[in-house]
């Protein structure tokens, strides 16, 4: 177990900038005054622009490819990268099925959109007309667009394989038979497709640098670290002739936390042609070519007391993967999470879980905010809410005889996950406090029993749901898992510059996070420092240590931990060549307000950092040889949770909603929140991150789907047709916050990036069907659009006539 600084202990050490304080985010000025700096900002002598031909058709053999008389030289296929290697993205888990995904499609294409030609002219427009006069002959092949019906197909999207499945997981944990009588509660659950829509979509710009004998690659992307090997294994290049630097990122989301096989064909163009190559994704690409996210069915049971107690779930989930294994996290992590974390925050005695990942004829799906956490959030919460009707019981009394007691953290549950701390039941009152649930429930009966219009058209429902959050994964974590990205040692490069500016140098890489303030925050609670002294640098393999990236609600954990280990041993080093200078014991030495010195000494002689930084750069004759640390004021330090099991934020939303029988619209009339992410480290910055996963999942719940029809075609490749939530529809919303230090963190500070966006579906469905139960009418799918609520209506009708 790591130390733990107690949050009072950490509050005392921070000024106003410190762990703990509401500082507005450094990265913002430059942001807002529009100085920020995107890959579509960059520009460079001699660049040619790329657009690709993409499949118009979901599954072909591709019989032959004619590029266009006189412009052979602008056009490039597969057969022109012979030596370039396909995507490989393969799991540890037993069974697992490999698939090769070529950067431009070999002999098949298996997804509409999928990259078939890369065509080059000095501008966008002029490269756009000279693949539309690319001529492909597609001999078309039957297709795949649903994964239930690819699960019995004998048509294969990968013609090696024996049926469509990357991966089988089965988990069986019968801990105890139970002993009182049960209810069983079944339902078929299914999550939509969906695409992520990050403002920025991927971009690309590329170059060989012949000076230092390096591919140097500008991309918006989440894991540069990541992407660096896996491009090298794709070209045959070593890791260190290439430099991938990630510059501002607008929104990543887990859609920029893939290679793509358009980093593979910009980066070979580079180095064949000599110059620089740029792509920038549009948005009919992002919506219809690349990779999706959800998708998950679920044909679950859970078994009840008649006093509520959850005794069991039994599930069979599958879920859809899209044609490829994605790198680096391959076709199976969604699936595999659902059998890990589906029993959530409560105690049970009997779990049954099979997943499959299903290959169809779709682009491959990649982790989303909130990964397989929406999914199985959505899906066990929805049917605890079923079986509270069932029994006549308030949805939040049912959970509080399941959900793990304060008193029995740390916790081990029925999947061996280390519950770290907490008090989920505190947690669940709280948010139902804040909702102001007896209110809205008098309100409901009100609007329910009047003989008016409205109170027949419009229903009120309330809903809730509560879940854990694992972030911050360890390696035993993902290792287990089978994925071929297992994380480590989180490192920070620590430096003062001879002026006294801190520069810390970190693997992680922030795209709306807010880094480069928590981790100077970090910095200061340490060493003193001015937070406006502190330079964060990420985002660059060629300046920062290996990581594996901002991903899994890490960084605030794994990163915050690093930054802090580094600066306590600078912080040792700073204090040895004080004691020089000052003629005293190391040990008699404090550092705060950016000096060091004796605290309560009488002369009140400090040093400033700078006067430190200055000496050891600049006057090093004043240090005794032997006396200071040779490495001087630059350290790496590593970091890393001790048990790895991550740390366990977790909260429960709370909402109210009025449904228009008549037109199917649902309406947010109030929206509580009440989480708990150990100590925060920026309380404005989570907040921050908590509304904006919210709105993510209030899409989720409402409005995003990525629908195919029979023949695999997207059917919403304009944001015309995928429809976003905006500012109008935020609900009001009150936010409550626990702190809970995690024993195992640094300063107890748990991962939360993701947490806004895992509870809302289930919160708003279980609403929905709580307004609509009356009428006999439920919802088992999201989004809730007004299409689905009204054939929800016409069923529970058709069901009374019958």
């Amino acid at each position: 177990m790591n130390d733990l600084v107690a949050p009072e202990q950490v509050v005392q050490a921070a000024t106003e900038q410190g762990i703990g304080r509401e500082v507005l985010r450094k990265e913002d000025r430059r942001l807002l005054l529009g100085q920020g700096q995107y890959v579509g900002d960059m520009r460079m002598p001699d660049m040619v622009e790329v657009a690709f031909v993409r499949s118009p058709v979901a599954h072909a053999r591709i019989a032959g490819i004619e590029k266009p008389a006189g412009m052979e030289h602008l056009v490039f296929t597969m057969q022109d990268m012979q030596n370039v290697r396909p995507i490989v993205a393969a799991s540890a888990l037993p069974g697992f099925k490999r698939s090769e995904q070529y950067p431009l499609a070999n002999d098949k294409v298996r997804h509409v959109g999928e990259t078939v030609a890369a065509c080059i002219a000095p501008d966008r427009a002029r490269a756009e007309d000279i693949a539309a006069s690319v001529f492909v002959d597609y001999q078309e092949l039957p297709v795949m667009a649903d994964m239930y019906g690819t699960l019995n197909s004998d048509t294969r999207v990968h013609d090696a394989w024996s049926d469509n499945v990357f991966a089988e997981t089965n988990v069986d944990r019968r801990l105890q038979a139970t002993e009182e009588a049960v209810i069983h509660v079944d339902r078929k659950l299914r999550m939509a497709r969906q695409c992520m829509a990050p403002m920025e979509g991927r971009a690309v710009l590329c170059w060989w640098d012949t000076r230092t004998d390096q591919l140097i690659m500008y991309s918006a992307a989440q894991v540069p670290h990541i992407n660096r090997t896996g491009l090298a294994e794709c070209l045959g290049l070593d890791e260190g002739q290439i430099r991938v630097i990630s510059p501002d990122v607008g929104g990543g989301f887990g859609y920029k936390g893939i290679l793509l096989p358009e980093e593979i064909c910009c980066a070979w163009l580079a180095m064949q042609l000599g110059r620089p190559v740029r792509w920038l994704e549009d948005r009919r690409e992002q919506l219809s070519a690349n990779a999706n996210c959800r998708e998950h069915g679920y044909d679950i049971s859970v078994a009840v007391t008649h006093e509520g107690r959850l005794a069991g779930i039994t599930c069979d989930a599958v879920v859809d993967s899209g044609a490829y294994s994605s790198y680096p996290f391959s076709a199976c992590l969604e699936a595999a999470q659902i059998g890990s974390i589906l029993p959530g925050p409560y105690m049970m005695d009997s779990f049954v879980c099979r997943t499959r990942s299903a290959a169809t004829n779709k682009p491959p799906i990649l982790p989303y905010r909130g990964v397989a956490r929406t999914g199985v959030c959505f899906a066990l919460e929805v049917m605890l809410d079923i079986a509270a009707r069932e029994l006549g019981m308030e949805p939040y009394a049912l959970r509080a005889r399941s959900l793990v007691p304060a008193d029995a953290m740390p916790y081990n549950n029925i999947t061996n996950k280390l519950f770290d701390s907490g008090d989920y039941t505190t947690c669940m009152t709280k948010a139902v406090e804040a909702l102001d649930w007896q209110a809205w429930r008098t309100r409901q009966r009100e609007r329910h029993s009047a003989p008016s219009a409205e109170g027949a058209q419009k229903r009120i429902g309330l809903g809730l749901a509560v879940f854990c959050e694992q972030g911050a994964h360890g390696t035993s974590v993902y290792h287990g898992w089978g994925i071929p990205m297992v994380p480590g040692y989180e490192q920070c490069t620590a430096r003062f510059t001879p002026d006294g500016v801190l520069e810390l140098r970190i693997g992680v890489h922030s795209h709306g996070q807010g880094l480069e303030t928590s981790m100077a925050q970090v910095a200061h609670t340490v060493l003193g420092i001015d937070i406006a002294k502190v330079r964060v640098v990420h985002g660059d393999t060629g300046m920062t240590p290996y990581s594996t990236g901002t991903w899994g609600s890490r960084c605030a954990v794994m990163a915050g931990g690093a930054v802090g280990t580094a600066c306590e041993q600078l912080a040792e080093r700073i204090k040895s060549m004080a004691a020089c200078l000052l003629g005293t014991d190391a040990a008699e030495l404090t550092l705060e307000h950016g000096t060091v010195g004796m605290s309560g000494a009488a002369d009140g002689k400090r040093l400033t950092l700078a006067e430190i930084a200055h000496t050891w750069y600049r006057a090093p004759q004043k240090l005794p040889v032997g006396a200071v640390d040779p490495g001087g004021l630059e350290v790496v330090a590593g970091y890393k949770m001790v048990p790895d099991a991550g740390t366990f934020s977790y909260a429960c939303h709370a909402c109210a909603v009025e449904v228009d029988t008549a037109t199917g619209h649902v309406e947010l009339l109030d929206y509580a929140i009440c989480e708990d992410g150990g100590v925060l480290l920026n309380p404005l910055i989570v907040e921050g991150q908590i509304y904006g996963g919210l709105a993510q999942g209030i899409g989720t719940a409402l409005y995003e789907e990525m629908p195919f029809d029979s023949e695999g075609q997207p059917l919403a490749s304009t944001l015309q047709d995928y429809l976003l939530p905006g500012a109008g529809e935020m609900p009001p919303l009150t936010m409550l916050h626990m702190e809970t230090p995690s024993p195992n963190s640094k300063y107890g500070q748990k991962g939360i990036g993701e947490g806004g966006a895992i509870a809302p579906p289930a919160a708003i469905i279980n609403a929905i069907n709580d307004a609509l139960h009356e009428l006999g009418a439920e919802l088992t799918e999201c989004p809730a659009n007004p299409r689905r609520v009204l054939a929800a209506l016409a069923a529970a009708r058709k069901e009374v006539r019958a």
